[in-house]
């Protein structure tokens, strides 16, 4: 099943969807070298916008949940992924020491929670949850919708290592993003395998840094297949010293909205895109769609500040608040029932393991889709990314079109994994 693309432009899309699949050997060989020079994020889940004329990545989550949103189908592929991340990490790994979202305690995290579980136990691990939440002071059973249940024990520090009290693991792998910042536990860890790194958490990760990263790597792909690298880039451009109460920093954002929306209205020409482009801006570290806002016109700016005041309010506790991300807007013209919808690329090691469709009913095109009220729909990635259909119409053959968006959440994994070298901290002092 391809999802209905609303759409006039289809054009550029089937002819990246052809170009891609002719070019396979020589994508996966680029992907292979690539891969020998670099080390790709332990897990990651890269949100795609298919506008019809352009496909790019819009955020790169390195600490994903959601994976109980993959079919049963996908998780043997997870597994073996699984099981060639921790051969190439600690090729004798026994224990594995999983540390989840301190608070979350709803049902789909604990879901996302017990798939993982379950995918690092086939691989060959021992695995238990260690929370970082201190009201944690005995193991704690909590439910799950399907009757299962998961067992959430207190963090035991001992000089240098993490472990539970009768559990000693080689390798920790955090499902918190650290938006609220590096918990003292997690520092100065040594002869353990914390994955991913500190530095990858949204207490020091920038989105801006990342989508550096990704426009190198999209410049270095379009050159490979010899087209045009903002098919699958989305201009990205920081914006600091911000303050939305007092007005400070506002020129210099209006200012930016303003020449991101001059380029893109070019690049429309150009394509012959009869549609109004729009900016999103988006706080530079932080999770969970918060604080995102679409804006069509920089004027907007002056009305936007009172409504970023209240939006951004909820975002107490994430750092640099003044900073934000200025992207191109890539609309969304996929649909499922009519819904606006968005592909999800889940990956583990260098692997695409499976994907999603977002899917928000009361959502525009325009809009953020990461909402309360959305669903999830995978039947669409039901079929391996990784076996497309040669000689099958272009939009037409589902293989086709996810194995495309594997392509594409890899180039956004690979800039990952430029972005954690670039800002890695070494030996810098996290406490």
């Amino acid at each position: 099943m391809v999802p209905h693309l609303i759409t006039a432009l289809t054009g550029p899309i089937n002819e990246l969807e052809q170009r891609v699949l002719e070019s396979m050997p020589a994508i996966e060989r680029w992907f292979r070298l690539e891969w020998m020079e670099h080390t790709p994020p332990f897990y990651s889940s890269v949100d795609l916008r298919n506008a019809g004329f352009k496909l790019a990545p819009v955020d790169t989550n390195l600490f994903p949940g959601g994976f109980n949103n993959l079919t049963p189908e996908m998780l043997p592929l997870a597994v073996q992924a699984a099981m060639a991340a921790i051969e190439k990490i600690c090729p004798e790994a026994k224990n594995l020491l999983l540390v989840p979202e301190a608070k979350n305690r709803g049902s789909f995290y604990l879901s996302n929670l017990a798939t993982l579980v379950r995918i690092f136990s086939m691989a060959g691990l021992n695995v238990r949850l260690g929370s970082l939440d201190e009201s944690i002071k005995e193991p704690t059973t909590v439910a799950l919708p399907d009757g299962s249940a998961l067992t959430l024990e207190p963090l035991v520090r001992q000089r240098s290592r993490l472990m539970l009290k009768d559990f000693d693991p080689c390798t920790i792998l955090l499902n918190d993003d650290l938006s609220s910042g590096i918990p003292d536990l997690l520092t100065h860890l040594h002869e353990q395998y914390l994955l991913p790194p500190l530095h990858a958490g949204w207490a020091q990760r920038r989105k801006s840094q990342h989508f550096r990263a990704y426009e190198e790597v999209s410049k270095k792909f379009a050159k490979l297949l010899g087209m045009d690298p903002w098919l699958i880039y989305p201009h990205s451009v920081a914006v600091d010293g911000l303050d939305f109460n007092t007005g400070a920093g506002l020129d210099a954002l209006q200012a930016q909205v303003d020449a991101t929306l001059t380029r893109t209205r070019r690049k429309y020409k150009e394509y012959g895109i009869n549609e109004k482009p729009f900016v999103v801006v988006k706080p530079d570290a932080g999770t969970h769609g918060l604080g995102v806002m679409t804006i069509r016109d920089a004027k907007d700016l002056e009305a936007l500040a009172i409504k970023a005041r209240e939006k951004l309010a909820k975002l107490q506790g994430v750092p640099a608040l003044s900073q934000v991300l200025v992207q191109e807007g890539v609309a969304t013209h996929e649909r499922i029932h009519e819904a606006v919808a968005e592909p999800v690329v889940y990956m583990m090691d260098r692997y695409v393991v499976g994907g999603f469709y977002r899917v928000h009913a009361d959502r525009a095109e325009d809009e953020n889709l990461n909402a309360p009220g959305s669903s999830f729909v995978p039947l669409a990635f039901a079929h391996s990314s990784h076996l497309p259909a040669p000689g099958e119409k272009p939009g037409a053959s589902a293989p086709n079109r996810f194995y495309m968006y594997g392509v594409i959440g890899r180039l956004a994994m690979l800039a990952a994994s430029y972005e954690l070298e670039t800002t890695d901290p070494d030996a810098e002092d996290y406490a």
